[in-house]
């Protein structure tokens, strides 16, 4: 405080004094209540507040007001109309009225930080969308002409081997909205065909251009979602329901919305602004492409759950949210020995809620996973990608002066290994299981375990040319290819 200022009753300025002078200036100064029977003999009281105001002081109880930090305030009490002063009870009664003021003030400055960090969220959010917003040349590119059904998209998407990044970039929204149409979704749930587009647009300019978790990471990721539904006919055969596999499909498409190229370990060791804000819940990164969908949705033009029923709208976003967070592999990984009974007992059974959210995280996860289903050369093209992502993260933490994890550190990594590990402990298993559960699903669990023996034959060789330091040469290295080939 740089000074006090007086309130009165009657109408003109204010008045103000320095915070030094006088008995409130004291207070303020001290912390401490001072009770004066006798204002005008007492050495605080300053006469100026008098002179000023025309008001005569005959006695005066002054007491802080505090909060955590401190002296916030002064009250003051003058010319007490029963008795002579201020008494014992007096001081007893402004203290309990101190705490009470301090509190209330305490909670309408938090009340108007959370209301100031609300208004800069909502200014935020609309100069983002404003940046982000589709032209309508692009939606009417999509929803006023014939979308072609996916089997005249490639002739083979619908098939398990069939990469989409075959599929030129420009294309890729078009190819989304085919697999909508081709699963009923569109006219299942009276999606309006301009709405549709305007949302996966809207979603494709969500994504940020890491090396990995990019829009083409989240195209691929739809499209294997959809040959799940499509190929093992569990959305006609009701053994997930038709808003599930709605969930499904949004969820595969938004799951990485604002990825930052760095995974929730690095948001917490970082601290930032979104382990702030989601630390506490776990699966950081997740919430924050959860929040950024919902966002997507909640933007003008772009709900494409407008048409359900309140109830069929508060489950389809509950279901979004769920399944964006089971592509957290810490999740993943908890409920493995899960997947594996359910597998090995009876199989899924959709008259079990459990078996449902089992078979949804699976779904996720396997999608998630899915450029390790292709062919070799694909999955060597894709780990080049996530490890320029990790030796990017990698260098970050080192210069924080942190020590990263080996994957993620380009001087003691040996991709081969760290590929195997990976294939061994996160991407067989769950292809096993998607297989067990579903026997036409067996080629990605063929595909991962061949491309598994590609990694142990490539570290072989990168072994005996006494290289096993060597990180990303070996994605330039065509002999490597031929050699792990034959």
């Amino acid at each position: 405080m740089a000074g006090l200022t007086y309130f009165h009753n009657k109408p003109g300025p204010e008045v103000r004094i320095p915070i030094d002078a006088g008995i409130a200036g004291h207070v303020a100064t001290t912390g401490e209540l001072v009770n004066i029977k006798d204002a005008y003999h007492h050495p605080l009281f300053y006469k100026g507040v008098d002179q000023d105001t025309g008001f005569k002081t005959k006695n005066i109880l002054c007491f802080p007001i505090c909060d955590e930090t401190g002296v916030i305030g002064v009250a003051e009490l003058c010319n007490k109309e029963q008795g002579t002063h201020f008494t014992k009870y007096d001081e007893e009664m402004a203290l309990a009225f101190s705490s009470y003021c301090g509190l209330a003030i305490m909670h309408s400055l938090m009340y108007k930080r959370v209301a100031d960090a609300q208004y800069r969220s909502k200014l935020s959010n609309e100069l983002m969308m404003y940046h982000m917003k589709v032209p309508d040349d692009d939606v009417e590119n999509i929803s006023n002409n014939i979308v072609p059904d996916t089997y005249l998209i490639h002739a083979e998407f619908t098939r398990f081997e069939f990469n989409p990044r075959r599929i030129p970039i420009p294309d890729s929204a078009r190819a989304v909205f085919s697999m909508f149409k081709s699963l009923g979704l569109i006219h299942r749930w009276r999606i309006p065909e301009e709405i549709l587009a305007r949302f996966i647009l809207m979603v494709k300019r969500g994504y940020r251009d890491p090396p990995y978790h990019n829009w083409s990471h989240a195209f691929s990721v739809s499209h294997f979602c959809y040959l799940i539904i499509n190929n093992t006919n569990i959305l006609n055969n009701n053994m997930i329901s038709e808003l599930e596999g709605l969930g499904l499909l949004v969820a595969c498409l938004c799951h990485d919305v604002d990825h930052r190229g760095t995974n929730n370990s690095f948001q917490i060791s970082s601290n930032s602004v979104l382990a702030a804000l989601y630390s506490s819940e776990g699966s950081v990164m997740e919430r924050h492409h959860f929040a950024q969908s919902m966002c997507i949705l909640n933007t003008e033009g772009c709900n494409i759950l407008e048409n359900l029923t309140k109830q069929e709208y508060t489950q389809c976003l509950d279901l979004m949210r769920d399944n964006i967070l089971a592509t957290d592999i810490a999740h993943h990984l908890r409920i493995l020995p899960e997947l594996n009974d359910m597998a090995a007992n009876g199989g899924y059974n959709p008259g079990l809620p459990h078996h449902r959210s089992l078979l949804s995280s699976l779904i996720m996860t396997a999608s998630d996973l899915s450029d390790q289903t292709k062919d070799w050369k694909n999955s060597k093209q894709i780990a080049q990608l996530v490890y320029t992502e990790f030796f990017t993260q990698g260098d970050l933490e080192k210069a924080m002066g942190n020590r990263p994890a080996e994957s993620m550190d380009r001087e003691r990594a040996f991709i081969p290994t760290l590929q195997i590990q990976f294939l061994d402990y996160i991407a067989i298993p769950v292809f096993r299981v998607l297989a067990e559960l579903f026997p036409v699903a067996n080629q990605p669990f063929h595909s991962v375990s061949r491309t598994k023996r590609h990694w142990t034959r490539a570290g072989e060789i990168l072994k005996d040319r006494a290289m096993p330091g060597d990180c990303m040469t070996i994605f330039q290295d065509s002999s490597l290819d031929e050699i792990s080939l034959e």
